[in-house]
């Protein structure tokens, strides 16, 4: 049985990863000198993960649908000689922009936390 420490936990993860896939999957698609398949972005994803994947790979094909739905990203379909056919992935001039922005505003929102964490905003304002 399920303690309410880690039902609170995975909900606090769930919550948190919301807005960060996205920010994570453009950086990945970012990065990319080619186009990426949904499995070679989860393979990327787990080697940026050092202890685990915080981010289910179910989760990732309805944000990079999402994010292909707002312009930031573009995608492909080609036939695989190991499968089914592959949906490539690549990150639009719109996407690059968001990214800018999205990393400006994580990195605000970062200092803010850890800040607050560390009990330094509230010794500022005292």
């Amino acid at each position: 049985m399920e303690s309410m420490d880690d039902a609170a936990v995975r909900k606090f993860q769930k919550e948190l990863n919301a807005g960060t896939v996205a920010l994570v999957l453009l950086a990945i698609l970012h990065a990319s000198a080619e186009p990426l398949y949904g499995y070679q972005i989860a393979k990327r994803l787990e080697g940026a993960a050092d202890g685990g994947l915080p981010v289910k790979q179910g989760t990732l094909y309805p944000v990079l649908r999402s994010l292909e739905e707002h312009g930031l990203l573009t995608s492909r379909v080609e036939p695989s000689v190991s499968g089914p056919p592959r949906k490539y992935y690549s990150i639009t001039d719109g996407g690059r922009q968001a990214l800018q922005g999205w990393k400006a505003a994580w990195a605000r929102t970062r200092d803010f936390v850890d800040a607050t964490l560390e009990g330094k905003r509230s010794e500022q304002h005292a």
